[in-house]
């Protein structure tokens, strides 16, 4: 009897964007493995690229009858979300038994809908386009909005940074004791700030924000109570930074003693490392879905990075084990 004829076998792969990531999640992994098991290292995904901007990525190994995970954020430019899609295309093309998507940040999340007419909706069509490429799955975090997973018509495993940020967020509740208040920077972020308060018994702050037109903010006021209070904001996403630092300068201005912030991607374009230096923030906790750009290091004073690498890194191993996840998440 032959035995054998299937190696249900692990290969992890990343595109180029997001090696620095990759890399920290591969040695999360190997501590967590048990120690007879092989180590697991990066496999080799090459990317050949052409004089006139044109790529075509190729696998260096075999990956016939294994379950890869390529790993990459699409986050600007668009080059890193063509470098994932085809790199899927290649592990189906070279007979990979499953294809998983591992997309820490996923791009184009905030077209989720027609806000006005004759738009696209961005979200669905960059989930469409996995699907043809050929992933079996998609792994993501703190999509924008929960309901993207149904533009999937392909399992979707979402995780939170919740796990992570509420340890952080902990510390301050007992250095803060009874002052501690969430709050949302708007009435979108109103869910999410709730789902955290709830687990941690504290009060919540609603920052109502009117816009005099596209981009520029009229006013925002606070719906709850501020003065003699240590407020965090938590968000998703932090891109210019203007509702976020207008909403802290506003708080302290009403009596706030503190106010920091937590969201999960650094998108951070335009001027918002100089507008979160000047503001009323004292820290701001952000993960390494994106990485802070090195160019604005004389501005990340107040930023501090939480990794989210073991919690991708036990998540992988328990996908691939077809364990489940939910419970690895609180809220």
């Amino acid at each position: 009897m032959i035995s054998n004829l299937h190696e249900h076998r692990l290969a992890l792969f990343t595109c180029d964007a997001s090696r620095y990531f990759a890399e920290k999640v591969v040695d999360a992994m190997n501590r967590m493995k048990s120690p007879e098991d092989p180590e697991i290292v990066l496999g080799p995904l090459e990317i050949a690229r052409f004089s006139d901007g044109e790529f075509q990525p190729y696998f260096q190994e075999s990956v016939r009858g294994a379950t890869c995970f390529i790993i990459q954020s699409t986050f600007p430019s668009t080059d890193n979300l063509m470098e994932l899609l085809l790199s899927i295309d290649a592990a189906k093309r070279a007979s990979a038994d499953r294809v998983i998507a591992v997309i820490p940040y996923y791009g184009w999340a905030r077209q989720d809908r027609k806000d006005k007419p004759r738009t696209s909706i961005g979200a669905k069509l960059v989930a469409n386009m996995l699907k043809v490429a050929g992933a079996d799955a998609v792994m993501t975090c703190d999509l924008h909005a929960d309901q993207i997973q149904g533009f999937f018509d392909l399992p979707v495993n979402h995780l939170y940074a919740s796990y992570d940020f509420l340890d952080i967020l902990k510390k301050l509740q007992r250095k803060y004791k009874d002052t501690l208040t969430l709050a949302a920077p708007d009435m979108g972020g109103a869910k999410r700030v709730h789902s955290y308060a709830k687990y941690l018994h504290t009060p919540v702050v609603i920052c109502h924000k009117t816009r005099a037109k596209a981009n520029v903010i009229e006013r925002i006021q606070p719906i709850g109570e501020v003065e003699g209070r240590d407020i965090v904001i938590i968000d998703d996403i932090i891109d210019t930074a203007g509702t976020l630092t207008e909403a802290a300068n506003e708080l302290l201005k009403r009596g706030a003693n503190s106010v920091r912030a937590f969201a999960t991607h650094a998108v951070l374009s335009g001027p918002a490392y100089e507008r979160i230096d000047k503001s009323a923030l004292t820290e701001v906790y952000v993960t390494d879905t994106i990485p802070l750009d090195p160019a604005q290091e004389h501005l990340q004073g107040k930023f501090r990075v939480v990794s989210l690498a073991d919690t991708f890194a036990r998540m992988i191993l328990r996908v691939y084990n077809y364990q489940p996840i939910s419970s690895e998440f609180p809220l």
